[in-house]
């Protein structure tokens, strides 16, 4: 809070206070939580305790679903709660998961809310063979977490090479050696047909017509932004809300939208984009509020998110799209560090694995835009001409 006397009234759709999200596809799911017989562990981690929200005077609104948006009279509706009036409006809806095409039998999950983690906890502690569809960073961190549990784990990515698409066939390949190396089966450049089982999924089915045995499956395939409630609003929606530089939506000067919704020009590309990590949204809180309070925006550092895999702590920074594997460390996953540089030879993006003080390094020369060829990277080699 940074000095606001203005009444905040927070709507969620979920029943639990605001909670970190990350812990949900990690320390959520920790063997040691869902052990049978132990206590059921901690649900999620809040972000403001019930005396600090009391503090702030923020009035909480928990199981209030938005369904639509009028900004004409300035007023948000809800499913069963009536209308709520405003004269500032944040967005900050986030995405939802992706779903694959057809009927989804009980035993399919996604992994977006509390709920689904302790849902997926319990699940796990009956040591069932799991099928995990995608390969990105949440499907990779369930595939994690179920072989700890001792389950047998088969990941289906339709890509040849998981992560290919961000980080390139030669980083995506030493990841997916992460799973390999700790007894994952890998099914990769296949898609999903079907699943089997009527009441409860049996079986996933692949479009090879391979059958996997599933008592679980996880579904990771990416999300969409939540804005079908803001399909009536007249807001600009294309990838997302599009927003200008201080978050304000484009022809709606009352209304901001931040987080995984929000599409914005990045100070540090000049460009549109929408991010989909927590630190975006929390930098993006700040970004707001100082809008709203008329003070100077607070600096937006370039994207970052970090994953735990296997023991093993996996840091991203930077848009590895915008430029090519410059440099690349010796032959497994667990000590790896990539340097990518665009066609000027500039650091666009860094990804590292278990190596925090190197990785702090390239992410500063990813901000500073150093030329590749004066950052030092331990043992690394030249993959390609830049």
């Amino acid at each position: 809070m940074q000095g606001s006397t203005d009444q905040i009234t927070l709507l969620g759709e979920e029943l639990h206070h605001p909670y970190d999200k990350p812990p949900l596809s990690k320390e959520m799911l920790a063997r040691e939580q869902g052990a049978p017989g132990a206590d059921p562990g901690p649900g999620p981690v809040a972000l403001l305790t019930e005396d600090e929200l009391a503090a702030l005077d923020v009035d909480l609104q928990l199981g209030v679903r938005a369904t639509r948006l009028d900004p004409a009279a300035r007023v948000v509706e809800t499913e069963h709660n009536g209308t709520f009036g405003y004269n500032q409006l944040v967005i900050a809806t986030g995405v939802v998961p992706r779903a694959l095409p057809g009927p989804v039998p009980a035993g399919v999950h996604t992994i977006r809310t509390a709920d689904d983690a302790l849902a997926l906890r319990t699940a796990l502690a009956r040591t069932p063979d799991v099928v995990v569809v995608g390969a990105g960073f949440i499907g990779a961190e369930f595939a994690s977490a179920a072989r700890a549990y001792g389950c047998s784990v088969t990941v289906v990515e339709q890509q040849p090479i998981p992560m290919a698409h961000i980080l390139g066939p030669e980083v995506g390949g030493r990841l997916a050696g992460l799973h390999r190396a700790n007894g994952v089966a890998l099914r990769t450049g296949v898609t999903v047909s079907h699943f089997e089982g009527d009441q409860r999924v049996s079986a996933v089915v692949l479009g090879t017509g391979e059958v996997l045995p599933a008592d679980l499956v996880v579904v990771g395939i990416g999300a969409r932004p939540a804005t079908d409630w803001l399909a009536s609003s007249g807001l600009p929606i294309t990838d997302g809300i599009d927003c200008d530089q201080h978050l304000r939506v484009i022809g709606f000067p009352d209304v901001h939208a931040a987080g995984d919704v929000a599409r914005w020009p990045h100070p540090h590309y000049g460009f549109a984009l929408r991010v989909e990590h927590w630190t975006n949204a929390n930098e993006h809180g700040a970004l707001v509020a100082a809008d709203l309070l008329g003070r100077p925006a607070p600096p937006s550092p370039v994207p970052y998110v970090w994953s735990d895999q296997y023991g093993h702590r996996i840091q991203m920074a930077g848009l590895a799209n915008l430029g090519r594997l410059s440099r690349l460390t010796g032959p497994a996953a667990d000590h790896l560090v990539a340097l990518y540089a665009d066609d000027a030879g500039t650091v666009v993006a860094a990804v590292v694995v278990d190596d925090p003080r190197t990785f702090m390094k390239l992410r500063k020369a990813i901000t500073r835009r150093v030329q590749a060829d004066e950052v030092e990277v331990p043992d690394a080699q030249l993959t390609a001409p830049l």
